[in-house]
């Protein structure tokens, strides 16, 4: 599955559609104008190629301002992780490798 960008207006629809293919959902919140949000978009492109048991959704906030007062996103950018439609394992301000978040997800450290 590739990476796919989400907005307010089919956000929840395409959050519940993961959840029912996938195991995890990763949300990158970020700005196109934000240097350090393009790094971690560029590691999740890594992340994703790896584990295909995680959607990821790339939420910009100038499109999606409450989306991201929703998820608390003060820094960008941010990186949320889900492990069912209900809960949220993870929640992360800057960039993280992608060998540290594949980590996290494969040796169960977020659960």
């Amino acid at each position: 599955m590739a990476i796919t960008d989400v907005n307010e207006e089919n956000f929840r629809e395409e959050l519940e559609r993961a959840f029912e293919k996938k195991d995890m959902v990763i949300l990158k919140f970020g700005s196109e104008y934000c240097n350090s949000c393009h790094a971690l978009e560029f590691e999740l492109e890594s992340v994703e190629e790896a584990l295909k048991n995680v959607s990821i959704f790339l939420v910009d906030t100038d499109e999606s301002p409450e989306l991201a007062s929703q998820y608390d996103v003060f820094e960008l950018p941010t990186m949320v992780i889900y492990n069912d439609s209900q809960n949220i394992i993870y929640h992360k301000e800057g960039v993280m490798l992608a060998q540290d978040i594949n980590k996290l997800i494969n040796q169960g450290e977020l659960k």
